[in-house]
């Protein structure tokens, strides 16, 4: 839930608009013979859900297409994927070598989450699409660009693209396997239904993926039922480390780079967390902070993810202020902050949004 460094702000307040439409994305698609289609590092639900729709909708089109997603990886996307084509790199850039006559990127506009293909990518952004639903983004990452904020996931700006491609009047009507990566980016992004961006377009877009032949049983094991002890340890740890703040409105948790250790928890297993105090009723926002290496060997930065439950609090202009940006509802920044500091930090402007 990373968002664009703060000296850029400035400039994606202003420029970060739809300019092109879903057929004009789908006709750039249906003229190329190689796609490559990107997505944030550290993918979720959603970034996978979208990606691979994409992918598999051209699949059944005979078009070359792959998703290519970069670490850390969680461990269900092996089996979220499946055979659909798709390249996996846990710590090295995009290849140089990478063909590709049209791309697509999706669940992100932000040159922060796409540092890994950054190299890459900035050489071709005139063959670029993108398809997003966060209110903050560079716009220089992608010469077309449909940004719907008003959409729960970019599964549903993705599900446009794929009805366009595969010239299906309805969802219902997509092959089984586009249709169960889309719900899964739906359900994942909305806390499988959960959230307060579930809105009746939402519920109306699941169905008609579960007629299509989405298997929500299985998603659902997958997805949330098949924890390891590792992760069940972290979870352990950062409850443990639990914080409540502004009379128990303000709920913080906090891990480091020992805790992953220590609890033989992959990288990837850290989302969801906020979750878990989101369930206290006095609580307004749920954070946790996360130790990560730093730019420069030997260092850490802070990795801040929000979560607000409907009211006066708004963590994207919260993350804004961090450097960072998101949803009113969840939103992320990146802090060159101890860990305290930026628990203080937070608490601040939490404050300030209270107040």
């Amino acid at each position: 839930m990373d968002a664009p460094p703060a000296d850029g702000l400035k400039q994606t307040a202003a420029n970060w608009t739809t300019n092109t439409r879903i057929e004009e994305i789908a006709a750039a698609l249906l003229a190329a013979r190689d796609v490559v289609v990107l997505t944030h590092a550290k993918p979720d639900g959603d970034a996978t859900g979208s990606s691979l729709a994409v992918v598999r909708s051209l699949q059944h089109l005979k078009i070359k297409a792959a998703a290519h997603y970069f670490g850390p990886i969680p461990a269900w996307l092996k089996d979220i994927a499946g055979t659909t084509p798709h390249h996996v790199y846990e710590n090295t850039p995009m290849p140089t070598t990478t063909p590709a006559d049209a791309i697509v990127i999706v669940d992100t506009g932000s040159w922060t989450q796409l540092e890994p293909m950054k190299d890459w990518l900035s050489m071709r952004t005139s063959i670029a699409s993108l398809l997003d639903h966060h209110v903050q983004g560079n716009p220089d990452v992608a010469t077309r660009r449909l940004i719907d904020t008003s959409a729960a996931a970019a599964c549903q700006p993705a599900a446009r693209l794929c009805l366009a491609l595969l010239k299906a009047p309805t969802a219902d009507k997509l092959p089984a396997d586009v249709a169960e990566a889309l719900y899964l980016g739906l359900a994942t992004d909305t806390g499988w239904f959960r959230h307060s961006n579930v809105t009746r377009n939402v519920m109306e877009l699941a169905g008609q993926l579960l007629d299509a032949g989405a298997n929500h049983v299985r998603l659902y094991q997958t997805m949330e039922q098949n924890e390891t002890p590792g992760r069940l340890k972290l979870i352990s740890r950062a409850l443990n480390s639990l914080d409540l703040r502004l009379d128990n409105r303000l709920a913080l948790m906090t891990l480091t780079q020992d805790d992953l250790r220590e609890s033989g928890a992959l990288p990837g297993e850290t989302g969801g967390l906020t979750d878990f105090t989101q369930g206290i009723a006095s609580v307004q926002v749920s954070g946790v902070l996360l130790e990560v290496p730093g730019d420069k060997p030997g260092t850490r930065i802070v990795k801040i993810s929000l979560r607000s439950k409907p009211g006066p609090v708004d963590v994207n202009a919260i993350a804004g202020t961090l450097g960072g940006g998101g949803h009113v509802r969840a939103a992320g920044a990146k802090v060159k902050l101890t860990l305290d500091e930026a628990k203080d930090a937070v608490t601040r402007l939490v404050a300030e949004q209270l107040s």
